[in-house]
């Protein structure tokens, strides 16, 4: 595994990356902008699935959210992906980075199943007067609670 990582940062594009002026911050940038994108977007529909805002329509407001949500992750990931290679094996060695992995793939399953159970029917139901399922307020809450928990994570490994 260690010379995997020694062989990502030895890569000519890991490289370029640690070299440039410019390139590293716009891509460092871009993981930024993909967590603000996705955080910026999940915490509403989050908020929204644990009852605020009863008043606005849950489908629209889910679509348009999830689909802000989807881009601003794949960005992260990509920008992100980037960033790892450029000093691999210190992050693969630092439980921060692990524990923010784990994190953000724990969310993103949470996110997947509830899409993939019945979210349509759900979405359907939120709009009447009674509260949604407690299944759904859990993944609700434990979205939050684990992106929050990512970004905090993230925050902590930029500054070690």
């Amino acid at each position: 595994m260690e010379a995997l990582m020694f062989g990502l940062e030895a890569s000519a594009l890991a490289r370029a990356l640690g070299e440039s002026l410019w390139v590293y911050p716009l891509v460092n940038a871009g993981h930024l902008l993909g967590m603000a994108l996705l955080v910026g977007a999940i915490v509403p529909v989050d908020l929204r699935l644990l009852g605020a805002w009863r008043a606005v329509p849950l489908a629209p407001f889910c679509q348009v959210l999830a689909r802000s949500a989807a881009v601003g992750l794949a960005l992260a990931v990509v920008c992100g992906a980037l960033l790892f290679i450029t000093r691999a094996s210190e992050y693969a060695a630092s439980g921060l980075f692990l524990a923010k992995m784990a994190i953000v793939a724990l969310a993103t399953a949470n996110a997947l199943a509830l899409r993939f159970t019945g979210f349509d029917e759900l979405l359907r139901a939120g709009d009447a007067d009674r509260p949604l399922p407690r299944r759904v307020r859990i993944a609700a809450a434990l979205s939050l609670l684990a992106w929050l928990a990512a970004l905090v994570l993230g925050r902590l490994i930029g500054y070690r």
